[in-house]
């Protein structure tokens, strides 16, 4: 696509002299901050019930309040962090985020009671978006014939974090305690705040700052389709991960002769869809700076929506292992792609303010999968979440198709 009228005559933007260094700082601090958010899965109902709740029916309900309250939080102030970014500056937000959750993390290892957690992890979302954050830094920076690229290189340490977090989670409270591992976790993060604060170089712009406060956010966009587009897509990428995620250990248990293998067999397949992501996700973002955006986000959708049709009628849990490893491979490349075209769709001065409802809408995904994925499952059957999840990301494919700009990328 050729580029928009607010950047017709720029050459090289002022930022873009330090952009490799700074994707990798933003590479590893995303890996590392996104561990500290999900490493408490595996021992979250146990610190619950450390912290006085005995009832068994209790403790579930506050684990899952506890996780997420994060997530909820995020969601609600990721524009508005991302419209402070545009204007203040986008280190700023990731030094804030930083040491944000440096703080909040550490301090869940001196919680009191179940109050004091969901409060702090609430304070997590409030404070945090370090790896959010670090995708609008590199988005801005990067030159746009390499974004998609250095965005999927993100995405695949954000993805990473996602799959590394739990494994940890898992082994290291037994070794050094629960609270303990918080503190530990915020250590890691205070090494993430000190890299951001002293490698990151951000170039001051007073020119993008003026205009965001004039005319930066919605109204400055003159063609709201694509972004509208890749909204809806940013949804549908994390609603098909994660409407599957309810009912996987029971899917698997329908299959697997062996019934104390289920939970074993149930964690490869969930890391399965992960891995594939990692691995594809530059590999993909490389392939849509060479082809164009829209061809990649339209095909993904369409593979990853048929591979949920095989996934329905699966007679052995290797099948399922190797077509969700197929759909991650699919839908790794989504990501940086939705980040790219709203790079090269908003002006400079809006880029923050509209990544940031672009992070909102894939949390609503996030939280919406689970919850129709567990009704559709519980009420219908486990085969029609597959069908049905198929048949939007079809309709996406279709919708980003049709809106996509006459001029190609």
């Amino acid at each position: 696509m050729t580029e928009t009228r607010w950047e017709a005559g720029a050459t090289t933007e002022p930022e873009t002299a330090h952009w490799m260094r700074n994707m990798v700082i933003c590479l590893v601090g995303s890996f590392t901050t996104i561990i500290a958010m999900t490493l408490l899965l595996p021992f979250l109902p146990l610190y619950v019930e450390e912290l006085g709740v005995t009832d068994k029916a209790a403790i579930v309900q506050w684990s899952g309040i506890a996780y997420g309250a994060t997530f909820f939080a995020a969601a609600i102030v990721a524009p508005i962090w991302g419209r402070l970014g545009d204007i203040y500056g986008r280190k700023l937000m990731l030094i804030r985020a930083s040491l944000g959750m440096t703080i909040a993390i550490s301090l869940m290892g001196m919680a009191g009671n179940v109050w004091q957690l969901v409060g702090l992890r609430l304070f997590t979302g409030l404070a945090g978006g370090y790896a959010s954050g670090s995708m609008v830094l590199v988005a801005s920076q990067t030159p746009k014939h390499r974004s998609a690229w250095a965005l999927g290189m993100v995405s695949s340490g954000i993805m990473a974090g996602n799959l590394v977090g739990p494994l940890i989670g898992g082994a290291l409270p037994p070794i050094i305690g629960i609270r303990t591992t918080f503190l530990a976790a915020g250590a890691v993060i205070f090494l993430t705040f000190l890299a951001t604060t002293f490698l990151i170089k951000e170039d001051k712009s007073p020119a993008r700052k003026k205009a965001a406060k004039a005319a930066g956010g919605w109204k400055s966009i003159p063609d709201k389709r694509p972004v509208i587009a890749m909204l809806a897509t940013g949804m549908l990428l994390m609603l098909a991960n994660m409407s599957i995620e309810p009912i996987i250990t029971v899917y698997v248990a329908q299959i697997v002769p062996n019934q104390a293998q289920v939970t074993m067999i149930a964690g490869v397949v969930m890391s399965a869809a992960a891995l594939g992501s990692i691995l594809s996700a530059s590999r993909l973002g490389k392939l849509a700076d060479r082809i164009g955006h829209w061809p990649v986000i339209s095909g993904a959708l369409l593979f990853a929506g048929l591979l949920l049709i095989p996934q329905a009628f699966v007679t052995a849990s290797w099948q399922l292992i190797v077509l969700r490893f197929l759909m991650g491979i699919a839908l790794g490349g989504l990501l940086p792609c939705i980040t790219a075209v709203i790079r090269h769709n908003v002006p400079d001065a809006a880029i923050g303010s509209i990544l940031g409802l672009s992070i909102s809408s894939q949390y609503v995904g996030q939280v919406a999968g689970p919850v129709l994925g567990g009704f559709v499952g519980g009420h219908i059957g486990m085969r029609a979440v597959f069908l049905g999840t198929c048949v939007l990301l079809v309709v996406g494919a279709a919708y980003s198709w049709l809106v996509k700009p006459k001029e190609q990328e």
